[in-house]
């Protein structure tokens, strides 16, 4: 087997080989050669002590020294090279107490996570598998490198990951390895949101979001997002559903590009259901669950510490996503919406509304494309004319009312916003003139 390395991962394992030492290229990157993928990092391992390392190279970055690791500068790009480690106790369920540096590649592979993802590699002696892993690219299994319950103890975040790989590949857990992930899936309580993050947003942007099932199966989202978990557990008695509202998520999802607000709204758009659930004699009714939806999507944004970019996306568009579903869309509702949602996510609606619909039953289906096709048709003709949306494209500003003596103070955003409402409803009144004429309805009409 021969896999194509970049020339600068070649030339540090030259050199290493050169001054006496093993050097492979190692992990990942091994793997998704073998797959004919294009490997994010080239890392590489070495008997090599950390300060052996450092004489044999002009520009290092002492990235994790501690652990082993010196990230070699090759222009403005960085390799991470690691030195053969064996690993202490594993005290928090994350990071070894200590690490002792060895002089032997097989043990150091012992402590890597899965099969496939503990194969080295240089072009002198080949492509070393000690344990399996081609054997398991081959047939399509995530298992991890001997005992799957201390691997998960030793670093909880494995557990997540594996359910990750197995979106990303669209292979299967194996059965070990799965019972031990569910067993030790509440230790990754212990593990930081940011980290959960990582994995979360890598597991529903793979080719398979509805790997998310298996997390759930596994116990997994019950740690990090309990109320996906209700979700699963709430049946929709209606003529407009046919899958519980979990279940219609996770199928929302795979309606989607893989994008990460996306991907994201869609698993969190009917996430306030369970709470909003009430039911008669004509079945399930979810009144104002995309509002409460919006309210605990932030909330689990928080929680996990995604970005407020990402957040403030991906709320406006579980706050927006069930409108139009039984009215018929117009000129007036339309540019509510576009002030709401803002005109830069006006398509990504489009998107979610259709996942929407794909991942409900058949009733009314054509209607309801009907519908969504006269909303992006009003929507883009609105975009395209440039109607006022926002207060920048007010005819009127602060400055202006300031002069007229009004405020300052909140009267003024108070003033200005009842101005924007008018001019959604009737874009002819974004006009200066017309707009000082009426001043006194804006103040009248005043609300705290």
């Amino acid at each position: 087997m021969k896999i194509d390395m970049p020339k600068e991962a070649a030339e540090i394992l030259n050199t290493l080989h050169e001054a006496g030492y093993e050097a492979y290229i190692v992990g990942g990157c091994v793997r998704d050669s073998i797959l004919g993928r294009t490997p994010g990092d080239w890392d590489i391992t070495t008997s090599a002590l950390p300060m052996e390392v450092k004489k044999l190279f002009r520009r290092t970055i002492d990235t994790g020294i501690k652990h082993g690791t010196v990230t070699i500068m090759k222009g403005k790009e960085g390799f991470e090279v690691t030195t053969y480690r064996l690993d202490g106790v594993y005290e928090d369920h994350r990071h070894p107490k200590e690490v002792t540096f060895t002089r032997n590649l097989i043990e150091d592979l012992k402590r890597r996570d899965f099969t496939i993802n503990a194969m080295a590699y240089n072009d002198k002696e080949g492509l070393v598998d000690e344990f399996n892993g081609i054997k398991d690219l081959e047939n399509k299994i995530i298992r991890c490198v001997g005992d799957p319950s201390k691997r998960f103890e030793e670093d909880a975040l494995r557990i997540l990951r594996a359910v990750r790989f197995s979106g990303q590949l669209g292979y299967t857990i194996d059965p070990e390895t799965a019972k031990a992930a569910k067993e030790l899936a509440p230790t990754l309580s212990k593990i930081s949101a940011e980290r959960i993050q990582t994995e979360f947003i890598k597991m529903m942007t793979s080719m398979h979001p509805e790997v998310i099932r298996d997390a759930y199966e596994l116990g997994i989202t019950k740690v990090f997002l309990p109320e996906f978990d209700e979700c699963m557990e709430c049946e929709q008695n209606t003529v407009h559903h046919c899958y519980s509202v979990g279940e219609h998520m996770i199928r929302a999802a795979m309606e989607v590009p893989s994008d990460k607000v996306l991907r994201i709204t869609m698993i969190l758009h009917d996430i306030g259901k369970p709470r909003c659930k009430t039911s008669d004699e004509h079945g399930d009714h979810f009144k104002g669950h995309a509002l409460e939806g919006s309210i605990m999507a932030r909330g689990i944004m928080r929680r996990l510490k995604f970005d407020n970019a990402t957040t403030d996306s991906v709320c406006n568009l579980v706050r927006c996503h069930d409108i139009f579903m039984k009215d018929e869309p117009n000129e007036f509702n339309v540019r509510k919406t576009l002030y709401h949602v803002g005109p830069s996510n006006f398509e990504d609606l489009l998107k979610v509304k259709r996942a929407d619909m794909l991942a409900q039953s058949a009733f009314k289906r054509e209607e309801k494309q009907k519908r969504l096709e006269r909303l992006a048709d009003i929507g883009h003709e609105i975009l395209e004319r440039k109607d006022c949306l926002s207060l920048k494209e007010l005819a009127v500003g602060g400055k202006d009312l300031l002069e007229l003596g009004v405020g300052p103070g909140k009267e003024i955003g108070l003033i200005l916003n009842n101005m924007l409402m008018d001019v959604i409803k009737t874009p002819s009144h974004n006009d200066k003139e017309y707009l000082i004429k009426h001043l006194a309805n804006y103040k009248n009409n005043l609300q705290d």
